[in-house]
């Protein structure tokens, strides 16, 4: 009775265990990057985000499925770094602008932003002109200061008296694009 009592519980840990893991497995697969539709607005201000040049980010809340989408790397900090949703961020994406057109950039290039480096105050613009410009990797974004100037950073460096720098005052402030 013993033998077969630690059989009967070692199944249905061993149940319980992989229960779990594959749900955090579902979540996980189902917080990825989106494609941008013609008509989506930015989470930030509204703006029609295929309207733009630049990268573009998304995230996720804890607890929401639903993907909030973002004009420009600077409104989606913006918005990452205000206290009131900084607690509530679990996944976060932007364009690895080395292998997508700046003009256009595509879904399939969306990395983890947290492993991203950034380069910020170049002469590229983005949506909301000053963009934060993503990469994949260190080389590439070098590469790109040299063309087009700039500083480099990581996600951890970027903090709202940076965004402040290139021209963003608050987050949640309503703006309108440079040009």
């Amino acid at each position: 009775m013993t033998d077969r009592f630690l059989r009967v519980l070692i199944l249905l840990m061993s149940v319980v265990f992989t229960g779990c893991q594959d749900n955090g497995s579902e979540k996980l697969n189902l917080q990825q990057a989106v494609a941008i539709e013609s008509g989506d607005e930015c989470h930030l201000c509204g703006m029609i985000i295929t309207h733009f040049p630049g990268p573009k980010g998304q995230l996720y809340e804890r607890g929401d499925m639903s993907v909030r989408k973002f004009c420009s790397t600077r409104d989606m900090f913006a918005y990452l770094l205000d206290p009131e949703h900084s607690h509530h961020v679990e996944n976060v994406f932007v364009h690895n602008m080395a292998v997508t057109p700046w003009d256009h950039p595509q879904a399939e290039a969306y990395i983890d932003a947290r492993k991203a480096w950034y380069v910020v105050n170049s002469r590229r613009k983005g949506a909301m002109g000053p963009t934060l410009a993503s990469f994949a990797d260190q080389k590439t974004a070098q590469e790109f200061i040299k063309e087009y100037g700039g500083s480099l950073y990581r996600f951890d460096q970027i903090d709202l008296a940076l965004l402040s720098e290139i021209g963003f005052s608050k987050p949640g402030e309503l703006h309108q694009p440079d040009g």
